[in-house]
């Protein structure tokens, strides 16, 4: 559409879109249903999904903003969340740490709320406080026109520009009610939702990172995971050529098909991936609980008032906190176990003689230990091609 300020804007058509189903796209979504279901299934066995549900999340939180330019790592986000020092610079860390926040804050608003644009603001709102985007106003769809291109162009020299303000709510409007509807595949729903989600580009920055965001809690507001272990932001930074040029293709051509077998190959792929870490880490964190358990019981005397629980079941509780973040410092175990410092050391240095856990800095004041097997496991670089 031709603006009143002499340039073009793209204004999405409602969705859905007239699919052709080629047996290729019949397939790929075959394929993502089984897979996906196959997580679901072994991922709803599991004894510890919750527990394995965190790394995870903040794996994702990571790689998502890794697209939009943030340089944090897994390392140390996890780091300093166990209260280690960390050089990152601390812009970057928030910008991760607000992820995490808005994508734990959604998972839990879906009880009271389904997904709306309300609850788009709200996501908005989190993953944007306090950082250098807070300028792009916080939970507020833009007043002003936006758009995409290389850094420093202008309007007119944009590559892509999205609606104007004055078309924007009927075009959100129209998004969220084809996110209400029933009648659509719903792997294929959440795929056309992606696009025009970041087709419309609703705020003045973020919307990358919301629209990531919105593919995870859709998956568990439909019931297609019970825990929010599958992820794509991987797979789009892996391939990320490929997810800008065919979110172009749409755009220009109308080339859903293309778009939909990449999404589609996406969730199968990273079905395989997510079920394969969840399995590997939870035989490792049997295997340990073995190891602790053949650990000496130590005194049985009666419990302090400052520890919760018999100092035998420390190295057993120190596993939990290892299975959620494989960092762990001193401190921050004794603080989260409520246990005296002493006690806390004791427990971490049992894991550390049976090589569960291994220092990792030279300061004796302030150990940091990993568990390097399942950070390992986390940092492994994404499937992207089907398993043999």
């Amino acid at each position: 559409m031709r603006c009143p300020g002499g340039y073009s804007a793209y204004i999405p058509n409602p969705l859905p879109p007239e699919l052709t189903w080629t047996p290729k796209l019949v397939k790929s979504l075959s394929d993502a249903d089984h897979l996906i279901g196959r997580l679901a299934g072994e991922g709803g066995r599991l004894p510890n999904p919750h527990l394995l549900m965190r790394p995870f999340i903040r794996r994702e939180a990571v790689l998502s903003s890794k697209i939009e330019g943030t340089q944090a790592t897994l390392g140390e986000l996890l780091e300093s969340e166990a209260g280690a020092t960390v050089e990152r610079s601390p812009d970057d860390l928030r910008e991760v740490g607000n992820y995490v926040v808005a994508l734990e804050y959604g998972i839990k608003r879906l009880n009271q709320l389904p997904l709306s644009l309300r609850l788009v603001r709200e996501l908005h709102a989190r993953l944007m406080k306090g950082v250098r985007g807070e300028r792009a106003t916080p939970g507020e769809f833009r007043r002003s026109q936006n758009w995409i291109g290389t850094p420093g162009c202008t309007l007119s020299q944009a590559s892509f520009v999205p609606p104007p303000p004055t078309d924007l709510m009927d075009c959100l409007g129209a998004w969220e009610k084809f996110l209400h509807d029933r009648s659509t595949p719903p792997l294929v729903q959440v795929a056309l939702a992606h696009y025009q989600f970041e087709a419309i580009h609703p705020f003045l920055d973020g919307n990358g990172r919301v629209g990531r965001l919105l593919i995870t809690l859709f998956l568990v507001e439909r019931k297609i995971l019970p825990t929010p272990l599958l992820y794509l932001s991987a797979f789009f930074e892996a391939t990320r050529r490929d997810y800008y040029d065919l979110l172009s293709a749409v755009t220009a051509r109308g080339d859903w098909e293309t778009w939909m077998i990449y999404f589609l190959n996406g969730v199968a792929r990273q079905s395989e991936d997510a079920l394969s870490r969840a399995e590997r880490i939870n035989k490792l964190l049997e295997a340990w609980r073995i190891e602790v358990s053949r650990l000496s019981p130590g005194h049985k005397g009666r419990r302090s008032a400052n520890e919760g629980g018999r100092p035998s079941d420390i190295p057993r509780q120190l596993l939990d906190m290892v299975a959620a973040n494989p960092f762990i410092t001193i401190g921050k175990a004794a603080e989260q176990l409520t246990v005296a410092y002493t006690t806390a050391q004791r427990g971490v240095e049992k894991l550390e003689r049976i090589g569960i856990v291994k220092q990792i800095n030279a300061n004796k004041r302030d150990r940091v230990y990993c568990a390097k097997a399942i950070f390992d496991i986390l940092e492994e670089p994404a499937r992207i091609t089907p398993s043999p």
